[in-house]
C-alpha cells in the first residue's frame, strides 16, 4: 500500500514548539534505552522480563470477508479456536509482565522458545527467522507521542491463518489497520493472514515518515538558530538529533535487510499475490533510510554553520577590542610624551592645552574613519563580500 505523501510548503507546516525541541533531550528515556536481556551464559530460551513490566493485555480480532469480531482475551484456551479455522485471526499482545501467560500463549500456537525469547528480550536487531510452521519478524517502530520521539520493538509471528503481534507498550501504530479491518470494503478482509501481516509491517514502516518530517523541521529551525543564536543549548540539540539519526539509520538498515529477506525467501509466509505489496514496503523502507542519511548530512552542515557563527562572533569581539586598543595607542603616546615633558605648551602658549586635546580628538576621528573605510568597522566590508559571493 503506497503512502500518499506530498511535499508540504514550509509556510504550511505546523510550527515546531519549544516542547517538541525539548523532547530531543528525552530520547534516551525508558522506551529508547530500556534493555531486558538475560545474564551472560544463560540458557538460550531464557526470558529476561523487567520487574516493572506491565501484565500482558491480549486482544483477539478475527474476520472473514463478511464478518469481523474483536474481543479481549482473559482465558487463553479460547484462542485454540483460531487454529485450523476458516477465519483470519490477529492476536495482539501488549506487555510482557507475565512469563507464564506468554509461554502458555506460545504453547497454544506452537511458537518456538527461541522466537518467544527474541520477542521478550529487547532490543533485538530487525530480522526474519523461519521456524517451519511459523515465522518471526522483528521490526523497530518510531512515532511521536507525549511530546517525545519514541522508539520501540515490534514483533510479528505469522502462521497458517493467524498473526500474533507483540509490543512492550501500547503504541497505536496498528490502529489504522484495525480501522481498515472494521470497514466493510476493506481489502484486508478479502485476503489471508499474509496480507494482514503485510498491512501491519506497512503501518510500522510508514510510521517513520511523520518522525522524519518532524526531524527535518527541527533541523531547519536549528539551522536558523545556529545562524542567529549560536548558544550552547543549540549545540546540545544538534548533537541530540545526530545521535537519534545514528540510531535510526542503524535500525533502518537492519529493517531493510529483513524486508529484503522476506520478499526473496522461498519459505516466506507471503504468497505470490502479496509479494508485490511487500516490495512496495521495501521501497518505503529504502526511502526512509535515504531520508535519514540525508538528514545526517544536514546535521553536519548545521554543525559547521554553528561553529562558523561562533567563530564569527569571536572575531567580532576580538575586532572590537583591537579597535579600542588601537585607538588608545596614539593617545597614550601623546599624553606620555606630553606628561613627561616639563616644558609644557601652555606655559608658553595660551591655547597649548586645548591644542593637545584637539590633536588627540583629530587622531581618534581619523583612525575611526580609516577603520571604517578599510571595512573593519560597520557593515561595509560584509556587504561587499556578500555582493562578491552573489
Amino acid at each position: 500500500m503506497t503512502s500518499q505523501r506530498g511535499d508540504v510548503p514550509r509556510t504550511q507546516r505546523r510550527p515546531i514548539s519549544a516542547a517538541t525541541h525539548e523532547a530531543l533531550h528525552l530520547l534516551a528515556g525508558a522506551h529508547g534505552h530500556r534493555r531486558s536481556r538475560p545474564a551472560p551464559g544463560a540458557q538460550p530460551d531464557t526470558m529476561a522480563i523487567a520487574a516493572d513490566a506491565a501484565a500482558p493485555q491480549i486482544e483477539w480480532l478475527r474476520f472473514t470477508r463478511d464478518t469481523v469480531e474483536e474481543t479481549a482475551v482473559e482465558d487463553l484456551d479460547v484462542l485454540r479456536d483460531a487454529l485450523g479455522s476458516d477465519t483470519v485471526d490477529w492476536i495482539h499482545v501488549t506487555g510482557f509482565g507475565d512469563e507464564n501467560r506468554l509461554r502458555a500463549l506460545a504453547e497454544i500456537f506452537g511458537i518456538h522458545p527461541l522466537a518467544l525469547a527474541d520477542v521478550v528480550n529487547i532490543p533485538q536487531r530487525a530480522k526474519f527467522d523461519d521456524y517451519g510452521n511459523h515465522q518471526l519478524t522483528i521490526l523497530r517502530m518510531a512515532r511521536i507521542a507525549d511530546r517525545e520521539i519514541e522508539l520501540q520493538q515490534l514483533s510479528l509471528v505469522t502462521g497458517d491463518g493467524w498473526v500474533i503481534t507483540f509490543e512492550e507498550h501500547a503504541g497505536g501504530v496498528f490502529d489504522p489497520v484495525r480501522a481498515r479491518i472494521h470497514l466493510n470494503d476493506s481489502t484486508v478482509r478479502g485476503e489471508g493472514a499474509d496480507f494482514l501481516a503485510y498491512a501491519l509491517i506497512d503501518a510500522v514502516i510508514d510510521g517513520f515518515f511523520p518522525v522524519m518530517d518532524t526531524l527535518s523541521d527541527m533541523l531547519e529551525d536549528l539551522e536558523e538558530a545556529a545562524i542567529g543564536d549560536p548558544e550552547p543549548h543549540t549545540l546540545a540539540r544538534i548533537h541530540a538529533v545526530r545521535r537519534l539519526l545514528i540510531r535510526l539509520a542503524r535500525s533502518q538498515r537492519q529493517q531493510r535487510d529483513a524486508l529484503l529477506a522476506l520478499s526473496r525467501e522461498q519459505d516466506s509466509p507471503f504468497g505470490d499475490s502479496v509479494r508485490p505489496y511487500l516490495r512496495d514496503v521495501l521501497d518505503h523502507a529504502i526511502h526512509v533510510l535515504e531520508t535519514i542519511e540525508s538528514l545526517r548530512e544536514m546535521t553536519v552542515g548545521v554543525m559547521d554553520i554553528y561553529l562558523s557563527s561562533v567563530s564569527n562572533r569571536t572575531n567580532d569581539v576580538m575586532m572590537t577590542l583591537t579597535v579600542m586598543a588601537t585607538l588608545f595607542i596614539p593617545l597614550t603616546f601623546i599624553v606620555g610624551v606630553y606628561g613627561m615633558n616639563f616644558n609644557m605648551p601652555e606655559f608658553h602658549w595660551r591655547w597649548g592645552y586645548v591644542a593637545v586635546w584637539c590633536l588627540m580628538v583629530t587622531v581618534t576621528v581619523c583612525l575611526l574613519a580609516w577603520f571604517r573605510w578599510r571595512g573593519w568597522l560597520g557593515t561595509r566590508h560584509r556587504r561587499s563580500r556578500d555582493e562578491e559571493d552573489s
